[in-house]
């Protein structure tokens, strides 16, 4: 019985590791979703900036957020439906 020699190659750092193609097009979508949130906000109050509620600013960006993340990563979005 032969056996080959493995050869292990260097990886690279963690953040190279990390940014594969899925992940650029979370993280871009993440900001289209909390720039999308926060336009919806603008446009529905009808108010300046300075006369609206920071809490409601972030609550609909955050929320504009989650939804461009689950649009990346939902089951069907990944084919699993």
């Amino acid at each position: 019985m032969e056996f080959q020699k493995l050869e292990l190659k260097p990886t690279g750092n963690w953040l190279k590791r990390l940014m594969t193609n899925h992940t650029k097009k979370t993280i871009v979508y993440i900001v289209i979703g909390a720039i999308a949130g926060f336009a919806f906000y603008y446009i529905t109050e009808g108010r300046f900036l300075m006369n609206m509620q920071s809490d409601h600013i972030i609550k609909n960006t955050l929320m504009g957020a989650f939804i461009g993340f689950f649009i990346t990563n939902s089951p069907c979005a990944r084919g699993k439906c």
